[in-house]
């Protein structure tokens, strides 16, 4: 089959176009999906050190382009204080963080969602491994029932700003050591 000069460029630009839009949308246009890894008992927390399977609350983790194996964070704050901050110039594959309406809250397993695509709970009297955390779900029924319970304010992913996630609070600001 042959295909006129004009069919071909006009294809090529539809393709170009239909990549470089992806691209925008911090889409991969490569066809490997990105499996979250599960958390064992000797996962540290990239930032701190700290064993993820000996906390409460909400973990995270993040695929950058190149790495075949994710950076893990021990509470959900650290992951958006890592992809808010303005030094963040890594690419990012995929981000993941848990369902806390199915998982258990003081020893969360599995149950990752990709985090663009959770509803969050900020302020809540829960707390995960650093105190204070950002509470996510896959369904916004399962956080407006986690808020009428632990309490906290409704946000969706795009909606959590810099100054939420701020991690320069706790011993930083205790005087009495």
């Amino acid at each position: 089959m042959i295909i006129s000069r004009r069919k071909f460029i006009i294809n090529t630009l539809i393709t170009a176009v239909a990549g470089s839009t992806l691209m925008a949308c911090g889409q991969s246009t490569t066809s490997k999906s990105i499996t979250p890894v599960e958390i064992d008992p000797h996962t540290t927390c990239d930032l701190d050190g700290m064993l993820l399977a000996d906390y409460p609350g909400p973990k995270a983790q993040i695929f950058y382009e190149g790495k075949e194996s994710p950076t893990f964070f021990c509470d959900t704050v650290e992951m958006f204080h890592t992809l808010l901050s303005p030094e963040q110039v890594k690419a990012v594959s995929a981000a993941y963080v848990q369902d806390m309406g199915k998982a258990d809250w003081d020893q969360p397993r599995g149950n990752w969602i990709p985090a663009k695509e959770g509803f969050y709970v900020l302020g809540s009297k829960r707390h995960g491994s650093m105190g204070p955390t950002i509470a996510s779900f896959a369904q916004e029924a399962d956080a407006k029932k986690f808020i009428g319970q632990w309490g906290g304010k409704f946000l969706r992913y795009v909606e959590i700003k810099p100054d939420m996630v701020d991690l320069s609070g706790g011993a930083l600001h205790d005087t009495r050591m």
